[in-house]
């Protein structure tokens, strides 16, 4: 009780007008942040991302096959973009270094886990302090998510993808997950759960997204699904 009299008298005693300010002020630094994204993301052309767990070593069997997904891709045209970090993350940087594709890295500073990779092209690497304007980046400047094994920052995009199509924010893209015996777990909780008991979706949005185990099968996803639409901005 005495622990929380004094931190309830810090917040008393705080200058909230300051804070307002510093408020304010931030907006500039956001802006500069979407500014620079825009400016040096319009120039990539065609890419898809790819997340997954930032944990995952080199000699894991979803590191190996994060590579090789992105060299197929790079050998149909697509670069390639990524959080920046190791793990998956460096995995897909370095299987489109090695398809010589565009190699993007969308860094941002965390207190664990996350440090540049080697594989990002030099003048493509960008930082970023704010992760939502990170992920207005991802979505905006990619035909298409590829979904490996992660954590709590791979199930954050996903479903913030999967939020955007199915309320008709941004136009519909491929999204793949990877990894059948990974995912299914989770999809058959949707299905069982916000599907047929629940009601909170509609049979409809389970085909915004599908499930395959290989590096072919996914990038077969992403021919398919532009075999029918044509590749442009998705807002």
């Amino acid at each position: 009780m005495e622990k929380d009299s004094r931190i309830a008298n810090k917040f008393k005693q705080r200058n909230w007008n300051e804070i307002r300010s510093n408020d304010s002020w931030s907006i500039f630094k956001i802006m500069g942040e979407f500014v620079e994204g825009y400016e040096r993301m319009g120039q990539i052309g065609p890419c898809v991302s790819i997340f997954g767990s930032a944990r995952t070593k080199p000699d894991n069997q979803h590191y190996q096959t994060a590579e090789e997904i992105a060299y197929k891709l790079t050998q149909k045209g697509y670069g390639v973009i990524t959080g920046g970090g190791p793990g998956i993350m460096e995995a897909a940087n370095k299987g489109a270094k090695d398809g010589d594709g565009t190699s993007v890295g969308l860094n941002i500073v965390l207190p664990f886990e996350q440090h540049g990779n080697a594989y990002v092209d030099h003048d493509k690497s960008i930082n970023f302090d704010y992760f939502f304007v990170r992920k207005v980046m991802f979505v905006k400047y990619s035909q298409g998510f590829v979904v490996m094994p992660g954590g709590f920052g791979t199930l954050d995009e996903f479903f913030e993808a999967l939020t955007l199509i199915q309320t008709d924010k941004i136009g519909r893209f491929p999204i793949i997950l990877v990894g059948k015996s990974f995912w299914n777990g989770l999809v058959d909780w949707i299905k069982a759960v916000l599907l047929e008991q629940e009601r909170n979706i509609s049979a409809q949005d389970l085909f915004l997204f599908s499930v395959v185990d290989t590096a072919q099968e996914a990038v077969d996803e992403i021919d398919k699904f532009y075999s029918q639409y044509l590749l442009k901005p998705n807002f």
